[in-house]
């Protein structure tokens, strides 16, 4: 019986760009911040968190867009798509994985709504999850 982590796959719309993650998330949450929508064009964002060493790309370097500013927090987005992939967070130490963009089904599932104080007015959030008005406390 092996003991080794799972790897996903993800990748763009258009397969430019694709990568491997763990399957190893530490959280996962459905994030409703005017960035999130804007950069999603929906109500939220789900994503899950993992450190960013654990995060591989396999293809498309030279296809990746950029957004932010320095190496400790941006937006990663396929060039040709549009595709957001991923965010780096946390003093760059982390990534939050746009979980749209998996292939393969991870075993995390988001544990509730980050940022509600500021999601689209037009959006009804329906389910049990912890909602929280900004981000939530360790």
């Amino acid at each position: 019986m092996s003991d080794a982590i799972p790897v996903l796959t993800g990748k763009c719309m258009c397969g430019a760009v694709e990568y491997t993650v763990e399957d190893a998330f530490g959280y996962a949450m459905n994030c409703h911040c005017s960035n999130c929508r804007r950069t999603t064009g929906s109500a939220f964002k789900p994503f899950a968190g993992i450190e960013r060493g654990k995060l591989r790309l396999v293809k498309g370097e030279d296809a990746l867009l950029i957004f932010g500013n320095g190496d400790d927090a941006h937006d990663v987005h396929c060039r040709t798509c549009g595709s957001l992939l991923y965010s780096v967070v946390r003093e760059g130490a982390y990534v939050h994985v746009a979980m749209g963009t998996l292939v393969d089904a991870p075993t995390i599932r988001p544990s509730g709504h980050i940022f509600v104080g500021s999601k689209a007015p037009w959006y009804e959030i329906t389910d049990d999850l912890p909602q929280y008005r900004e981000f939530p406390e360790d």
